[in-house]
């Protein structure tokens, strides 16, 4: 992901697990980027009414326009490092995968939610380094439509996968939608609609 789109999840992931505030100090602190490129991002949310900028903070206003804006920048095609066909069910993938990744899409959505609004037959990961050398190992590459796609975690996510702060072993919620918003299957609308009553937006 581009820098602006971690300030994006930052921002986003934060306001719906409770924050109500922010800095773009703090912000530049912890994701360790410029404040010129934290302004950047946040002057963006501005001119779409996602956030509201006061004298020393500023919040969000509409968490949908955000996660919005957020899905229609991502590349997510770009974020791929490896896909392959895996004979096998979804279930067998996910349960072969290593340890060090973040699940995303309809795998992150049925860890975090415990219910699928439909079935769904490809896994989707962000992996460390040292996972995507596992799991090209544990599964070969094939050729045919992928039902394996692996993409390259951020500094920043990489941090949290090898620490072992994401719940579920999963993408934070902000995340799961900019990314299932990103996915051509049908049924991925189907997904994000039930991630929208989830949220609240």
């Amino acid at each position: 992901m581009n820098r602006q789109e971690i300030v994006y999840r930052y921002v986003a992931c934060g306001y719906i697990d409770g924050r109500k505030k922010f800095t773009q100090l703090e912000i530049s602190n912890a994701l360790r980027l410029s404040l010129s490129t934290v302004n950047g991002a946040v002057k963006n949310l501005e001119e779409i009414n996602a956030v509201r900028i006061n004298m020393r903070s500023f919040e969000v206003i509409s968490l949908e326009r955000l996660l919005l804006y957020w899905a229609t920048k991502r590349k997510f095609a770009k974020d791929i490092a490896y896909q392959t066909r895996v004979d096998a069910p979804v279930r067998e993938i996910e349960r072969g995968m290593p340890e060090d990744i973040a699940f995303t899409c309809y795998t992150a959505y049925k860890l975090i939610f415990n219910d699928v609004p439909a079935d769904y037959s490809e896994v989707y990961a962000y992996a460390t380094e040292d996972s995507l050398n596992e799991i090209k190992r544990r599964f070969a590459k094939v050729d045919g439509p992928s039902n394996l796609v692996v993409l390259s975690s951020d500094e920043n996510m990489e941090g949290m996968i090898k620490n072992k702060l994401l719940e579920h072993s999963s993408v934070c919620k902000a995340q799961l939608f900019a990314d299932l918003w990103n996915i051509k299957a049908w049924y991925a609308r189907d997904f994000v609609e039930a991630l929208e009553k989830k949220l609240g937006i």
